[in-house]
């Protein structure tokens, strides 16, 4: 348990707790899409960071409508899940100097931040079911599969072409 941060005795401890966990993870998003975006030169791959960027804005307004559905204040608690899978794509970002490279490079790392974003609102999706919240649930499934169908994108725009320039 973090420092300040409500013991977690029940399921819907856990479930607001990790809601204000992708609630940050979001946040910090939306700070690191604008820095991919300005250093990726594939113009699918900098159209797809941008439309997510919109994305990622709108998943933020949901996630609050979540909290108060729930009936909680919208807070955010760190989650070092998402600090370190930016940190390391701001350090192999930072390294990368050949565009191409960097492209793929860019690319993988959007692929981590949906991979992580896919599990939380998969076990929030499946939590808020558990203790009947079905009105959560349908919000939370609404941004599940807009991530699932960003990898998706992502892993087209990397087999069609990034990977394959990046060789």
């Amino acid at each position: 348990m973090g420092f300040l941060s409500k013991p977690i005795k029940t399921l819907d401890d856990l479930f607001v707790h990790t809601l204000q966990d992708i609630y940050y993870a979001e946040q910090k998003i939306t700070k690191a899409l604008p820095k991919m975006i300005e250093k990726v030169t594939d113009p699918e791959l900098k159209q797809g960071f941008q439309t997510h960027l919109g994305e990622t804005k709108n998943q933020i307004k949901r996630l609050e409508k979540v909290f108060q559905m729930h009936g909680q204040p919208a807070k955010a608690v760190t989650c070092p899940a998402i600090d370190g899978i930016v940190d390391e794509a701001e350090e192999i970002l930072g390294d990368v100097r050949d565009p191409e490279a960097l492209d793929a490079a860019a690319l993988a790392a959007a692929q981590a931040v949906e991979h992580y974003e896919i599990a939380r609102y998969g076990t929030l999706l499946a939590w808020a079911r558990q203790l009947g919240r079905n009105d959560c649930a349908q919000v939370l499934q609404e941004t599940l599969e807009e991530e699932k169908k960003t990898d998706k994108k992502l892993t087209t725009i990397a087999e069609s072409r990034v990977n394959r320039v990046a060789v």
